[in-house]
């Protein structure tokens, strides 16, 4: 993995000659050693099609291309930062939620409608992420945030995984992942619990999850 934690905040990485290391901008803390910081006009990984998809699918947080070699700091919002280390599978995230990957990672984006159906396209619009979420796909590490640090949960076969919708931060697996409704009459009148929609995630995988409800 090229990202070191530094602490629950900050993390580091190494970049070496012939790799590159994507970052949103302006999450530079400090480097050491011969770096340069550029910006990324193609927005990460895929090429131009990649690029024009995730435009149109409002999935195109500005990035930024380290390259060189040295030992960069990266860090966002004093946002806390997660390491999730890719062996060959996908991670699906919010655009907004990336911090850094590694090059050696392939970037395009999903329809949500892919892996929940219509209600996965309700999910989309009721939490305000959208119709598309970002997949990262390969060998690497991405370093993504949230608010109030994360824990990872396993989903396993008929043992589908419910989260508060603002709480989500991304997940990986085979997983099929979409919106459920537990409305009801109070909430109707607005005496109901406060938890009138979940996330429901079902299949084989891990979910990450904010301790917090707040959108970054």
């Amino acid at each position: 993995m090229a990202f070191t934690r530094i602490n629950n905040k900050m993390i580091s990485a190494k970049v070496l000659p012939g790799q590159r290391i994507f970052s949103q901008r302006g999450s530079m803390l400090g480097y050491s050693g011969e770096v340069t910081f550029k910006p990324n006009a193609m927005g990460g990984q895929g090429g131009v099609m990649s690029m024009i998809g995730r435009r149109v699918a409002n999935e195109d947080t500005p990035l930024m291309t380290v390259e060189g070699q040295g030992e960069v700091m990266f860090g966002h919002g004093g946002h806390h930062v997660h390491l999730v280390d890719l062996t060959g599978d996908t991670l699906y995230v919010e655009a907004d939620r990336l911090l850094a990957f590694e090059g050696s990672l392939q970037q395009s984006t999903m329809f949500m409608g892919q892996q929940g159906g219509l209600m996965g396209v309700v999910r989309g619009q009721v939490t305000g992420q959208g119709l598309f979420t970002t997949q990262l796909t390969g060998h690497g590490a991405v370093a993504v945030m949230a608010h109030g640090g994360v824990v990872e949960l396993q989903i396993a076969p008929n043992q589908p995984v419910h989260v508060d919708p603002q709480a989500y931060v991304a997940h990986r697996g085979q997983v099929t992942n979409k919106l459920s409704s537990a409305l009801g009459w109070r909430d109707m009148i607005g005496r109901g619990s406060g938890e009138a929609f979940q996330l429901e995630l079902s299949g084989h995988g891990i979910v990450y999850v904010q301790a917090s409800e707040v959108k970054l």
